[in-house]
């Protein structure tokens, strides 16, 4: 995986000098409540509602264990029971907008991508790189048409995907030969790129250009453009995008039009990381965390 389950901590003594990154192999790594986090997980559109049965099935988590947890989080109110099914509950929302809250992202973000969607309409993103994935973490959009919609949390593919390709070609060539090591593309469309030749030579254009242009690579009537946002070394930490249709949209335009304005946003949210460093240190990966 590009982005490795590693924790850092501190020791008994809390010396910041001595935090390292953990694993799963770790005597630190707390089983238990990884497998809590992995129960709530686990609910997503194909499953909304599972019994316990079905879950201990998809995690392949001894049922017994599965029960534990799955109790543990209803008397917490993250979960719900209907019957002998089991949902998220609302109270699970809370978490989200405790990381939005915690460090300013509507205050951050959210400006510059209204700026975006009221110049272009259509949809303006921001993400990051999440494993094999990007995550969405601020999302406006005026379009209402019908297909793959993006939203906080949401995550798509990495390759098939203008932000996925910007935040992939930004990283060093070890962590890219790591990335390929575990890809196992799904053809979206007809027109996805699911060769690794295909898809190194467009990252080597994506880092030259500094951006990047997808065309029903995610779903039909979609196209979008990406930029990166670094932060003051100049590493990038994360991706913004503007979306739109596909058939209003052509790359001539997006260049012409929407790529100098997304750099002006990207280039103002970095300006802003330096007065919030808490949002940058908690988009960036730490150090040791990429394999």
């Amino acid at each position: 995986m590009i982005l490795s389950l590693s924790i850092p901590y501190a020791n008994q003594k809390g010396d910041e000098e001595s935090i390292v990154m953990i694993d799963r192999s770790s005597p630190e790594f707390v089983e238990a409540l990884a497998r809590g986090i992995s129960v709530l997980e686990a609910f997503d559109a194909a499953d909304p509602e599972m019994t316990l049965a079905d879950l201990s099935r998809k995690l392949d988590m001894p049922i017994a264990t599965v029960r534990r947890n799955v109790l543990t989080l209803e008397a917490l109110g993250f979960i719900r029971r209907h019957n002998k099914h089991f949902l998220l509950a609302p109270r699970i929302l809370s978490l989200g907008s405790s990381y939005l809250n915690a460090f300013g992202v509507e205050e951050a973000v959210m400006p510059e991508l209204q700026r975006l969607t009221s110049l272009f309409g259509d949809a303006a993103n921001m993400a990051v790189l999440d494993g094999m994935n990007v995550l969405y973490v601020a999302h406006i959009s005026e379009s209402r048409g019908v297909r793959r919609t993006a939203s906080l949390g949401v995550t798509y593919p990495a390759f098939a995907t203008s932000m996925g390709r910007v935040l992939l070609a930004s990283l060093p060539a070890d962590d890219v030969d790591g990335y390929f090591r575990e890809f196992s593309p799904v053809k979206l469309t007809d027109y996805t790129v699911t060769e690794e030749a295909g898809l190194r030579d467009i990252l080597a254009e994506v880092r030259v250009k500094g951006y990047s242009i997808t065309v029903d690579q995610l779903d039909y009537g979609i196209t979008a453009i990406a930029v990166p946002v670094k932060d003051a070394t100049g590493r990038t930490v994360c991706a913004i995008n503007s979306s739109g249709y596909t058939p209003r949209l052509t790359s001539d335009e997006l260049l012409e039009q929407r790529l100098p304005e997304l750099r002006l946003a990207a280039n103002r949210i970095s300006q802003l990381f330096s007065r919030m460093p808490a949002l940058l240190h908690s988009l960036t990966p730490a150090i040791g965390a990429l394999k």
